[in-house]
């Protein structure tokens, strides 16, 4: 027996507020529950609400009168979709308002039933002028914590309001083409000829847009390895660390492998590849991906910051660092990132990047190259790490990236979320100085 998909998006949701689990890791398992004509609505739910959250909560606290308690989570969740269906998909209100109350039976708690269907009622009623007074708190209108809210209008004063608002835009697909397998205006040729309208993307020669988001299996040649799916910004790491024939090249912090295998896409002629990332599971992904896109690279898993005990001695030519960081970047993709990151979590994170930026530094062979690459938009964790670990470390040098994308730093270029249509990512280039002994 199929469950209602407004049931399963309030017991997805209560898993992450209650478990701090991702929605990546939980959807699979309520998908599987739901007809499969409703999986989409599942997701978009759930995703609707985790990006919406700050504000959902403060509109339903204007008729509740009491908050819940931890173990009604779900209840409270359930009237979050129901808002959501109301004021962002548009459901006619009464449809909205009959189904959610309805769905309470399934949570097993009838005394929800009347609240759910109060509170819901009291939002029809809810005027423009309402919305507005509520709207005029940033936190509110942009549904953002405080303390993200804060380091980002520090950080960015002239931006931050274009930050919280592009990371509640839903983001765009992009593919990057295997170009050992054909070039990038064949395939879009491709997608056009089965209805699938396409443009190229405009720093990276793989990328290609959609005008609309699709199935990813649906498209042509997924299967047989065509193309990946990835975004933007991170399409620019293969680029940027330009590995040349004969080279051993580290890929650290490799999972789930996009940028691995377009390295090894653009440059198929080195002497290895080392894909590493101490998540076993995640390094399936990165297996999977390459067995499909026919590619081939060593895979290790092992601790990036604890290389005695997996590094054999042989130094790297170049070193891409994918660091650990808080995804401040890329929360239009993953928004419970706004329900799972705490303040608290940025300063261990900055810690475990500088451990494994100088762990992996001995590694590299004295005139080559470390690339270093986060998802985040916070200079804790990209510009004044990279400024702390260049003035600590003698041998290494600043290579600045002239680019015409993201914002020109002291150390490294900041793309901003939603900047040319990117993900919010930062890139900075260190080269090993060769110091005479």
């Amino acid at each position: 027996m199929t469950m209602d998909a407004r049931v399963a998006a309030a017991k997805a949701l209560d898993e992450v507020i209650r478990q701090g689990r991702s929605l990546t890791t939980v959807l699979p398992h309520w998908q599987g529950k739901v007809a499969d004509r409703d999986r989409a609505l599942l997701q978009e739910i759930c995703f609707g609400v985790a990006r919406w959250f700050g504000r959902l909560d403060a509109i339903a606290a204007q008729l509740l009168r009491k908050p819940f308690k931890a173990k009604d989570t779900d209840v409270r969740c359930l009237i979050f979709v129901g808002l959501y269906q109301m004021l962002y998909l548009r459901v006619p209100d009464h449809a909205a308002v009959s189904e959610t109350v309805s769905a309470t039976k399934a949570l097993k708690k009838p005394w929800a039933r009347a609240l759910v269907n109060a509170v819901l009622r009291g939002v029809q009623r809810m005027d423009e002028a309402a919305f507005t007074e509520l709207d005029l708190d940033p936190l509110v209108k942009y549904a953002h914590p405080d303390w993200l809210v804060g380091k980002l209008r520090a950080a960015y004063p002239d931006d931050w309001q274009a930050v919280l608002d592009a990371n509640n835009q839903h983001p765009p697909m992009y593919l990057r083409v295997n170009c050992q397998r054909q070039q990038r205006a064949e395939y879009i040729a491709q997608l056009e000829a089965v209805g699938c309208q396409a443009s190229e993307l405009p720093y990276s020669d793989a990328g290609v847009v959609l005008a609309a988001a699709a199935d990813v299996e649906a498209l042509p040649g997924f299967a047989d390895g065509q193309f990946s799916v990835q975004d933007a910004a991170a399409q620019l790491a293969a680029g940027l660390l330009n590995a040349q024939p004969g080279e051993r090249i580290l890929d650290a912090c490799a999972a789930p492998g996009g940028k691995t295998a377009h390295v090894l896409e653009r440059q198929p002629q080195l002497a290895e590849m080392i894909a590493l990332d101490q998540d076993a599971a995640r390094l399936e992904r990165v297996k999977q991906n390459l067995e499909r896109l026919q590619l081939s690279a060593t895979v290790l898993c092992a601790d990036a910051s604890q290389p005695d005990q997996w590094w054999d001695g042989r130094l790297f030519d170049r070193i891409m660092l994918d660091a650990p960081c808080s995804a401040a970047g890329v929360i239009r993709r993953h928004p419970d990132i706004k329900l799972l990151r705490r303040a608290s979590d940025i300063d261990p994170l900055v810690i475990l990047q500088g451990q494994i930026l100088r762990a992996l530094w001995p590694l590299l062979k004295p005139g080559g190259m470390l690339l270093y690459v986060t998802c985040s938009v916070l200079p804790q964790e990209n510009v004044r790490q990279l400024r702390r670990f260049c003035t600590e470390q003698a041998d290494a040098e600043h290579l600045p990236i002239e680019a015409e994308w993201g914002l020109a730093q002291t150390f490294g270029r900041q793309i901003l979320p939603g900047q040319a249509g990117m993900d919010g990512f930062y890139y900075a280039a260190l080269h090993k100085k060769e110091i005479p002994g």
